[in-house]
């Protein structure tokens, strides 16, 4: 019987023991079951959060997008719009004030040049000027008589080639002033002068100036350059393969300098031969006058091709990370602690063509294009605070 006593509170002692550790085990279960794992595709926001990143929702539309192709040229101008001036018979520098940059006016004196050869031409354009006056009038005479049988046909024919020959003299010299700039009309025995104006030939802006005062040269050296900018044209060079995207009538924006402000052209025209290192040309106008765009500028262009109806979203609602792209979709709104959250479900998609701050996007099946809310303005601010609570791993 003594035996009995000491086995039963050993037998109570080791029941409670039991229990307790049971007790333990059933608090840590239900404690972690309390505790919330956010999958990977999932970053969740506080109200005060959302505001602060700018959280915006839109949805996925259907627009008209071209396929772009990337090319790339240069400014230039039309070749009447680019004037190269010099002077026939060459000459010296007697003055002059304009600088590269200067505006100028068709018909405004650009130079003042000098040559000994001037007065030459001038002289002998007077001189041949009389001489077919008088030959004019022998020539009148000669016709009268030969006419009442006074003069053989070989005397009549003799005088008449010495007045055409003449005219012929007189006409060639008067092309020769005015190529220099002198009118023949208004020369005379007084008014003979050793100088010449150079004026501009069209409206525009001074490109380049090789002059100064006292400078020599010859009838080939270039004196000024002047481009009109008013008229810009783009020269963009296509690969031979590229040829049947581009056609007079297709848009092209264009960027200069890798610079931010978009411009828009128009082609106008196609090569129609393919140069040695097979690729074309292909001309289009500028559309409006743009700043700070001038001849001989390096542009980046896109030539927008045919338009498709493509599910697409505004450029700034796609994200990229580790060579992918991403959107954000509203997922549900949920409360913790009674504090309301908003939950968002990252989705994979891939890009498409790009046009007027639109891209098209191809994203998985599953989601319902229609009805989807997507975070179109801070993306970039969700896609930070998920890179922040943890590694991307979608």
């Amino acid at each position: 019987m003594k035996t009995i006593k000491y086995t039963i509170p050993l037998l109570f002692i080791g029941i409670s023991l039991l229990t307790s550790k049971c007790n333990i085990q059933s608090k840590a279960i239900l404690e972690a079951e309390e505790v919330e794992v956010i999958p990977d595709t999932i970053v969740e926001m506080r109200d005060d959060q959302i505001r602060l990143a700018g959280i915006e929702f839109g949805s996925i539309e259907m627009k008209s997008i071209g396929s772009e192709l990337k090319v790339n040229g240069v400014i230039s101008v039309a070749p009447q719009n680019l004037a190269t001036v010099s002077i026939p018979l060459g000459g010296f520098v007697r003055s002059t004030t304009l600088l590269p940059g200067d505006e100028v006016r068709k018909g405004q004196v650009l130079a003042m040049i000098e040559n000994q050869e001037f007065i030459d031409l001038q002289r002998e354009y007077l001189e041949a000027r009389n001489k077919l006056a008088f030959a004019k009038a022998e020539y009148d005479r000669h016709s009268d008589l030969y006419k009442e049988d006074v003069y053989s046909e070989q005397n009549i024919q003799e005088v008449t080639v010495e007045y055409k020959n003449l005219v012929a003299l007189v006409k060639s010299l008067e092309q020769k002033l005015l190529m220099i700039g002198i009118d023949p009309v208004q020369l005379n025995e007084g008014n003979i002068r050793s100088s010449v104006n150079l004026v501009s030939p069209i409206n525009g802006y001074i490109k380049t100036a090789n002059v100064n005062l006292g400078k020599s040269f010859s009838p080939s050296d270039v004196l000024f350059e002047i481009v009109n900018c008013d008229k810009l044209l783009l020269e963009l060079t296509l690969f031979e393969k590229d040829a049947e995207l581009a056609a007079p009538g297709q848009k092209i924006r264009f960027f200069v300098n890798n610079g931010t402000n978009q411009h828009e052209a128009e082609i106008i025209q196609t090569g129609k031969s393919v140069s040695d290192d097979k690729t074309i040309k292909v001309f289009a106008t500028v559309n409006c006058k743009c700043k700070n765009v001038l001849p001989g500028m390096y542009v980046n262009a896109s030539i927008e091709s045919s338009n498709n109806i493509v599910p697409s979203l505004p450029s700034e609602a796609i994200v990229s990370f580790d060579d992918k792209d991403y959107i954000f979709i509203f997922d549900k709104n949920k409360e913790e602690d009674g504090q309301p959250f908003t939950e968002y479900r990252i989705v994979e998609v891939k890009r498409g063509n790009v046009s007027s701050g639109y891209t098209e996007v191809t994203c998985d099946k599953k989601i319902d294009i229609k009805s989807a809310k997507v975070v179109v303005k801070g993306a970039y601010n969700l896609l930070s605070a998920k890179k922040n609570a943890g590694e991307m791993a979608c």
